[in-house]
């Protein structure tokens, strides 16, 4: 492995080829650029997967859906990637400064916006019985907890809904648990409004 420090190998999730263990075993580990592809195609499939099951949705994807049901005229991804463009930019104006990392993680987020429409197209053609959605909604959860986990693990810029309680954290000194409290539960309060009013 070319010199990397065993903290960053740790870091991330991945090398390029399988690595030796102590106990002489071998595990095969993933690129992060491979890592975060995977995330972006289950987690986009699994929060369309949510929504036709008739579950709900996932707290942070809730802001765009409400916005898609109010003003449906603009699509879910669309939404999507609007509402991360604004965390984006309020993310650069807190930090008074460009920084070109969440650039990219906004490109990661405008995939993933991309995929949701793409996902939406063909979902109708799967069939809607309760037995079904049962089996969507557990499918969809086990979905998002894996690309969740591979999220957290691959090491490179995530989407900006991932991103933006991280990072206010970073900047605000207040701990992460507590921040991405709040922001879960101001974007359920928002969605509760937009969808409970029908504004």
């Amino acid at each position: 492995m070319s010199g990397n420090t065993k903290e960053e190998t740790e870091q991330q999730f991945v090398s390029e080829a399988p690595v030796e263990e102590e106990n002489g075993k071998k595990r095969t580990v993933f690129r992060g650029e491979l890592a975060l592809f995977i995330t972006v195609m289950i987690n986009s499939f699994g929060v369309v997967l949510m929504l036709y099951s008739g579950a709900g949705i996932s707290a942070i994807s809730s802001v765009p859906f409400a916005f898609s049901e109010v003003a449906p005229v603009i699509s879910l991804g669309t939404w999507t990637y609007i509402f991360q463009a604004a965390l984006i930019l309020s993310l650069m104006i807190m930090r008074k400064k460009f920084v070109p990392a969440y650039l990219f993680s906004f490109v990661v987020g405008f995939a993933f916006s991309e995929l949701l429409d793409l996902h939406e197209a063909w979902i109708d053609i799967l069939p809607k019985s309760l037995g079904f959605c049962v089996l969507y909604f557990v499918i969809s959860y086990l979905l998002l907890c894996i690309g969740i986990a591979f999220s957290n693990r691959c090491g490179l810029p995530i989407i900006p809904t991932d991103l933006f309680p991280r990072e206010l954290s970073q900047i605000t000194g207040v701990r992460y648990s507590r921040v991405k409290i709040g922001y879960d539960v101001i974007c359920l309060c928002v969605t509760a409004v937009l969808t409970g009013w029908d504004i």
